[in-house]
């Protein structure tokens, strides 16, 4: 869940919409808890029920997720794929892999979910294309690289997801909730700019989450 609210629309707005998600079931509610309580940052629940809605509308196969965290969002997408999909995610923690590993087993998807452990910039490019969804949710300052070395491997019709990329407000309102802040905002504002601008895609910043950037690419 949100770690705050009201950052990027009004929160009477955010928690009506957040009022319209489906239930989710015991396991998400789990993995909702447990994120909360260790600090560990997951897709907000209508991110990932949105990537499950993106991944039935273009009938994905396979998904390639950088930032695994603990699995939350590999459940949305594996759910919502035939039994030949895959989700290929990619994490550099030894933990997080293995908390995300029990959790998928928990929901009887490990054939529909690979693991790749270290650094998304070292893995990427040892990958096979082609996908048909690519989802970033990992180091901000990295996100145009992940997309330079992602891109070419995502099939022509494919679909770009990234997170957070309003960044709690950061990104658009012009202030810092802290200097630690400061580097990924200003590579997110670039990678904003790079990314609705790129001539292989159509791209554009949702309002979702904690901000959404959706993208087709088109050649």
């Amino acid at each position: 869940m949100k770690a705050e609210v009201g950052l990027i629309i009004h929160q009477e707005q955010e928690a009506y919409l957040e009022g319209l998600l489906p239930k989710r079931d015991l396991l998400l509610q789990e993995m909702e808890h447990f994120a909360d309580e260790h600090g560990i940052p997951i897709a907000d629940p209508e991110v990932a029920t949105f990537l499950e809605i993106t991944v039935r509308a273009i009938r994905a196969e396979r998904v390639l997720e950088v930032g695994t965290a603990i699995g939350y969002a590999d459940i949305f997408m594996a759910r919502a794929m035939s039994p030949g999909g895959m989700v290929v995610t990619i994490d550099i923690s030894d933990e997080m892999i293995g908390k995300a590993k029990a959790y998928v087993k928990c929901a009887g998807l490990q054939d529909r979910v690979e693991f790749h452990k270290g650094p998304a910039l070292a893995v990427i490019p040892t990958l096979d294309g082609p996908f048909d969804l690519v989802y970033l949710d990992a180091v901000k300052e990295e996100y145009r690289d992940y997309l330079d070395l992602a891109l070419p491997l995502t099939r022509t019709g494919g679909v770009i997801v990234c997170d957070n990329v309003l960044w709690r407000g950061q990104v658009a309102g012009g202030r810092l909730l802290g200097e630690q802040y400061r580097s990924s905002t200003k590579a997110l504002q670039a990678f904003n700019e790079h990314l609705t601008h790129h001539p292989q895609l159509v791209a554009q910043i949702l309002a979702v989450g904690d901000g959404l950037a959706y993208g087709v690419k088109v050649k």
